[in-house]
């Protein structure tokens, strides 16, 4: 588990990618659950917007995703973390062939060793990172708690499904979402978020608030904060994802019905997966209980 825990502090600075356009069917829409029916399928499937990493102060697996989680054949995460194949992609992913400091100049080496003091540890210690486990000290920084008292839903989940003997499926692999982070984020890119630390931490925590809310409309304009992702970071990380996604998942939901559990940036807009799936004829609505 403590692979998924280092890739979720990755993942989690995804988190905070935007989505701009609002979805115009959606009424209601005040829950990070979605119900998705209709267009073929016997039984209904579920998508699920996480928050990655979280402090067990702010986590909360609601009756209803545990409701809906029993009521599903199989558990879809955005990566299969149960299988030994990824776990090892995971491991490589987070170091590097090729050393910091043979990417920057003297100067630049010089600053982000500065920058790192602020995260306890030095550019020497880090120096076979890869770009991804660099990137996720802003995390580390941001989550105002212990690693150990960090919790995460896709963990949380997973032992859920294991204890009553589900599949687990992925809707990409890590060599997949690593191709994407290199493309989205460069070296010297990482380094200009790492200065915004204190501002991240501040940020982090009023999107904590409006997703314990689970206000996927006020969520989203929350999250259009250019300080942390650029519009082409956006296309890359967020938009071209949903729409693979959206094409896989109808075969899933099709075999069997699944419960998909993807980060909550992914649902919301004319590109998030709720209006792609509504595009396809499904009938996509929000869970307020089961």
């Amino acid at each position: 588990m403590k692979t998924i825990i280092s890739l979720g502090f990755t993942a989690l600075l995804f988190f905070t990618s935007t989505t701009k356009a609002q979805n115009k069917n959606t009424n209601n829409n005040k829950s990070v659950l979605w119900e998705v029916s209709g267009n073929g399928l016997s039984k209904p499937s579920y998508i699920l917007g996480t928050f990655h990493a979280l402090c067990s102060k702010d986590f909360e697996m609601k009756p209803k995703v545990l409701k809906a989680l029993e009521n599903t054949d199989n558990l879809v995460l955005e990566i299969n973390y149960t299988d030994p194949a990824e776990n090892v992609a995971m491991q490589k992913m987070m170091q590097s062939d090729r050393k910091i400091t043979d990417q920057l100049s003297s100067d630049e080496a010089k600053e982000l060793d500065k920058i790192l003091m602020d995260y306890g540890t030095t550019l020497k210690n880090i120096n076979s990172y890869s770009s991804q486990a660099l990137y996720s000290l802003l995390a580390t920084k941001a989550i105002p708690c212990p690693m150990t008292d960090v919790k995460m839903h896709e963990v949380e989940l997973i032992k859920n499904v294991m204890q009553h003997k589900k599949k687990v499926k992925g809707l990409e692999k890590v060599a997949d979402q690593l191709s994407t982070i290199d493309k989205a984020f460069d070296l010297k890119n990482i380094i200009i978020q790492l200065k915004k630390g204190d501002e991240y931490a501040i940020y982090l925590q009023k999107v904590i608030a409006t997703y314990k809310n689970e206000d996927l409309p006020a969520l989203n304009n929350l999250m259009k904060d250019k300080r942390f992702m650029s519009k082409q970071q956006e296309e890359l990380m967020v938009t071209r994802r949903n729409k693979n996604w959206a094409e896989k998942m109808p075969e899933m939901m099709k075999s069997e019905n699944s419960f998909f559990a993807v980060g909550s940036a992914h649902l919301w807009g004319n590109d998030g997966l709720i209006n792609l799936l509504k595009i396809k004829g499904y009938t996509v609505k929000p869970v307020s209980s089961l």
